[in-house]
């Protein structure tokens, strides 16, 4: 059967830049497309082309006759005094479907997205809930195709499990643009990769986002030892052109042809295969207090719905918090009655003397107008970062900006851009506590991944909120989590929040169904797959399993050394460090030999 939509060489530039050329993307009959590229590869700008939005400036895209393609865009806006029950019924009159099953279709989903109110004004609802009621609005008019832009940003995590099931269930393809890789995880059937770095402008690979990376490591190898191979050819045809040919036969003239078409090849290779990621790194203080915020019976409410009672909680140096909950829990409030910035009603927040807090707000704006040189650099063409003077010029590189961007309007910048922004002034402030609101809103991949890091480094103290469950997941060491109902409750990580979660909302009758289930998979013996977290793990633990014998063989060596050997005090310690490098080795054996297992 033919595709749903075909696409066939569209070209995209805007002024002297462009996006991508000679694109080609067809989207079939039970598709699950997951789009990811880096910040301003044009993933938005395709999806607005597939949905007929905006024009290509060539190519062609064709759609089945009588498919219904639908658009959810990142932003979920509504116009005022229009209520939840008037979108559904103004979404289902565009729709092809008979009264009996209009009626059906959004009673089912309405009811598994949660609506309760029907007659609230949508424009007050959250973002969480205006970004359901935008899928919900897409949904109840049973479209062939689906196309989602960052659908989870503004969704909390109850919201996202119900998108990924609502998506794994349907009967229409979907082509979703993410950077969460837990529902790329989850949801895709398929991801492709928009990047000048592929030939054809893309990368696209069947199966999950674990299989896209394993695949996506297999071209770069294969790419790299091509570019290896095509370098030592055109050394040696460079020396041959350099000898000069005796006599201009033909034959020579074919290899000199040839030789500038192997030379022309490496270039346009060397040219796509260049990469830079952002470099982040938070400033800690020197700060030696231990607790750094106590929170005593702390209360908090608005308009008469409390938000948290009696909540007991201390943050102490290197704590790394992640702060969860559903869509209007408090989350953001808390965060501010942490900053200062809200008192709470009853209960008392005791902070360490002249403590340094550095908050990142999830509705961050940056002024429009503002030139990207004075967004980075307000007061002069330099900054001062970690007690250095960094010219704005190198400060812009180190964020992905080029020079000719420095004097180009904010207003100009793609989502991602913007968010780097507010990363490199976040950076620019020594902070005791970091306080961050949703900080991975429009951040591509390689991005996040720099992100982590370096959180995972800095020295402070960190309260994280954010929809990104694998971020979580890596970063927290301990998880608070609000129930939406006035409780608070503290976990040791995020996935012992999730079993918890999963336990609240299971039936006690199926208690038994789901034991004896899990106990006949056991039996059955069949065979388990390595999750996404633990495929990255399994991916660089031969390489942490070498450092580490490589730790233990130095401070075996250090214990042999005579001068150690003959001071009493500083033998102990060294004894102590190898017996520390042998269980940090013993330990990443163990759990390499636990990975191998699961991965049969």
């Amino acid at each position: 059967m033919p595709p749903i939509l075909n696409a066939q060489g569209l070209t995209k530039a805007f002024g002297a830049f462009p996006l991508f050329q000679e694109i080609s993307f067809t989207v079939s009959e039970g598709d699950r497309i997951g789009l990811i590229g880096p910040n301003g590869a044009g993933k938005s700008t395709l999806l607005q082309i597939l949905a007929g939005r905006i024009d290509a400036d060539s190519g062609e895209v064709a759609i089945r006759k009588r498919a219904r393609l639908l658009y959810v865009l990142q932003e979920s806006q509504f116009a005022t005094g229009v209520t939840v029950r008037s979108v559904i019924d103004a979404a289902l009159n565009r729709s092809n479907l008979s009264e009996s099953e209009r009626g059906t279709l959004s009673a089912e989903t309405l009811g598994r997205a949660g609506f309760e109110d029907l007659d609230v004004e949508a424009a007050a609802l959250s973002g969480g809930w205006r970004k359901r009621l935008a899928l919900v609005e897409a949904l109840v008019q049973a479209p062939d195709v689906l196309l989602l832009d960052e659908p989870t940003n503004h969704l909390d995590l109850a919201g996202i499990e119900w998108l990924e099931e609502v998506l794994r269930d349907a009967k229409f393809a979907c082509v979703v643009v993410s950077h969460d890789r837990y529902f790329l995880e989850n949801v895709t059937t398929e991801v492709a990769e928009l990047n000048k770095a592929y030939p054809d402008g893309i990368l696209r690979v069947k199966g999950n986002y674990s299989q896209f990376l394993i695949r996506k490591e297999e071209y770069l190898a294969a790419q790299a030892k091509h570019q290896d191979a095509l370098e030592n050819r055109v050394r040696t045809e460079i020396e041959w052109l350099r000898r000069g040919p005796k006599a201009r036969t033909t034959k020579a003239k074919a290899r000199i042809d040839n030789a500038n078409e192997l030379i022309g090849e490496l270039a346009d290779l060397n040219r796509r295969s260049r990469t830079a990621s952002a470099k982040i790194d938070f400033s800690a203080t020197d700060r030696k207090t231990k607790r750094l915020v106590e929170l005593e019976n702390v209360s908090y409410e608005i308009g008469g719905r409390k938000l948290f009672s009696d909540l007991n909680f201390v943050i102490t140096a290197g704590m790394r918090v992640g702060l969860v909950g559903p869509n209007g829990s408090g989350k953001t409030t808390l965060l501010r009655l942490l900053r200062g910035e809200y008192s709470p009603d009853t209960g008392k927040i005791q902070t360490a003397p002249n403590l340094r807090i550095v908050y990142f707000d999830q509705n961050r704006q940056l002024d429009g107008e503002l030139t990207l040189r004075r967004a980075l650099a307000p007061d002069s063409d330099s900054v001062i970062y970690q007690d250095r003077v960094v010219h704005v010029a190198s400060w812009a590189d180190r964020f992905l900006f080029t020079g000719e961007q420095l004097n180009q309007p904010v207003s100009k910048l793609s989502g991602g851009e913007r968010a780097r922004v507010l990363i490199a002034q976040l950076m620019l402030q020594p902070a005791d506590l970091l306080l961050l609101d949703e900080p991975t809103n429009d951040l591509d991949i390689p991005t996040l991944e720099i992100l982590e890091e370096s959180l995972l480094e800095y020295r402070g103290a960190l309260v994280l909120v954010t929809h990104d469950r694998y971020l979580l997941d890596r970063v927290s060491t301990i998880v608070l989590g609000l129930d939406g109902q006035g409780s608070a409750e503290a976990f040791a990580d995020y996935s012992q929040w999730e079993e918890w979660q999963a336990e609240q909302k299971r039936p006690v009758k199926d208690d038994r169904r789901t034991a004896d289930s899990s106990r006949n998979t056991a039996l059955s013996g069949g065979k388990k797959k390595l999750s996404y977290l633990e495929a990255r793990e399994y991916s660089s633990i031969e390489e942490r399993i070498a450092q580490a014998e490589a730790l233990r063989d130095e401070k075996r060596a250090a214990l042999e050394d005579p001068a150690i050997a003959s001071d009493a005090s500083r033998l102990v310690s060294a004894h102590a460090e190898l017996e520390k490098a042998q269980e940090d080795l013993d330990a990443l054996y163990s759990r390499w030999a636990e990975l191998e297992a699961k991965q049969g």
